[in-house]
Parts: structure tokens; C-alpha cells; sequence
């Protein structure tokens, strides 16, 4: 699938740093409504093909993005250190990339509204008013989430979004995620959950510094698992 039927076109991505090959030909597409999974082994250089996506790494070959619409990429970190310290609310965090003037000049009333809404999306209603340095890294990440849900992003990345998630909250990321798509967004994800790729994946890649195989997620997570026996 390339042209303008995908979303995103990687092709023929490396990354050397110091020596060390960490992305070595890497070629991929995504398309528009669709969830496509990353997996493999640590240091695979799942989160370094995310980063240079976003362009945060450098790196030889060609990332192509078709946006359409917003153009707005929604993105949740595979951590997120919170200053403990800092008196922001999760409110105050989430009124700043929705409103013009700052926050500390106080939230609009339909942002705010808007905020519940979301909050209450992941599972956190009523914590408007909570502190960031209060959170658990579980309550954080859902944050994030939301966060990155809104405005709905033409692509959203995902570095292991389940990560300090507990079942049930897990259970409920996958529903967003899958809605996501299903409202025309392009969804590529990090995992290493297994079982989470199959309940959300259309399409997965198994990624150890090149592309090993990507296809349907049965079959790719058939060969990953004999490889790993």
C-alpha cells in the first residue's frame, strides 16, 4: 500500500549511532483507520522508529505523512517523568493545548467541560483538580491518553500505552484505541503484550532492528512465538 491510500510510507529507514546499528532497512506503510502493531524483542528499536517519526532521531531513508485533515499527531511517551514539585492540576495540563489564553488566567468553562468529558473517557472522572505529582504512573499514563485522544489525531503513536495499566483499565485503552480507528484514525502501537496485539491489531510487524515479517496478526505472532520457543 503506498500513494495516497496510506497514511504514513517508511521506507528503507536506518538508524547508526556510535557504531551500533539500531534501525537497519526499514520499510513500512499505515493506513487510515487501521491499528498496526509493533513487536519485538527490547532494543528492536520500536521506540527509536517512533522517535523518528515524530523526528526526534536522525536517521537515512524517507518517512512520508499524508495528512488530510487536522494534521494533529497524537502521542503517548513510553514514560513520562512528572516534576513533582510543580503545582499543575491535570486540568491546567490538559486546558493548555485547548484554549488560547494561558491557564493561569483560568479555564474556559467549554474547556472545561470538555476536559470532564475526556477524564471521564479513561476512567478518572473528578480528577480535574488533582496534581500531576500525585498521580500514580497508572493514573498518568490515562492522562496522556486522553490527552493524546483529543482533538482526534490523523495518527496517533503509541509506545506502550498499556504500561502501568491495570486489567480492567487495559480492557478499556484497547476500546479507545480501537474507536480511534474506527473513526478514520491511523493507530501504529508498541507491545509486548500478546495478547493485547491480538484484541487490537489489523496488521502487526515484527521489528528486531530490521523488519523480520509483517502480516495479519496471527500469522506474525505465530512465527514470533516459534522463533522464541
Amino acid at each position: 500500500m503506498t500513494g495516497p491510500s496510506a497514511l504514513l510510507e517508511i521506507a528503507g529507514v536506518s538508524v547508526r549511532d556510535d557504531g551500533r546499528t539500531l534501525l537497519d532497512d526499514v520499510s513500512l506503510t499505515l493506513a487510515p483507520g487501521t491499528v498496526h502493531v509493533l513487536i519485538g524483542p527490547n532494543g528492536a528499536g520500536k521506540s527509536t522508529l517512533a522517535a523518528c517519526i515524530l523526528g526526534l532521531r536522525h536517521f537515512s531513508g524517507d518517512i512520508t505523512l499524508h495528512l488530510r485533515g487536522n494534521g494533529r499527531i497524537g502521542f503517548v511517551p513510553q514514560s513520562f517523568e512528572a516534576d513533582r514539585t510543580l503545582p499543575v492540576t491535570v486540568a491546567e495540563l490538559l486546558a493548555a493545548s485547548r484554549q488560547r489564553r494561558p491557564v493561569c488566567l483560568g479555564i474556559a468553562r467549554p474547556v472545561r467541560a470538555r476536559i470532564a468529558e475526556l477524564l471521564a473517557r479513561v476512567g478518572l472522572a473528578g480528577f480535574e483538580a488533582r496534581r500531576l505529582g500525585a498521580l500514580s504512573g497508572g493514573e498518568l499514563r490515562r492522562v496522556l491518553i486522553a490527552n493524546a485522544l483529543d482533538p482526534a489525531p490523523e495518527l496517533l503513536l503509541c509506545d506502550e500505552p498499556a504500561s502501568g495499566l491495570d486489567p480492567e483499565a487495559v480492557l478499556q485503552l484497547d476500546g479507545l484505541i480501537k474507536d480511534a480507528a474506527r473513526a478514520g484514525t491511523a493507530v501504529l502501537m508498541v507491545s509486548h503484550d500478546l495478547a493485547e496485539v491480538r484484541r487490537v491489531a489489523d496488521q502487526v510487524t515484527w521489528l528486531d532492528r530490521s523488519v523480520r515479517m509483517t502480516g495479519a496478526p496471527d500469522a506474525v505472532l505465530a512465527a514470533h512465538s516459534g522463533a522464541a520457543a
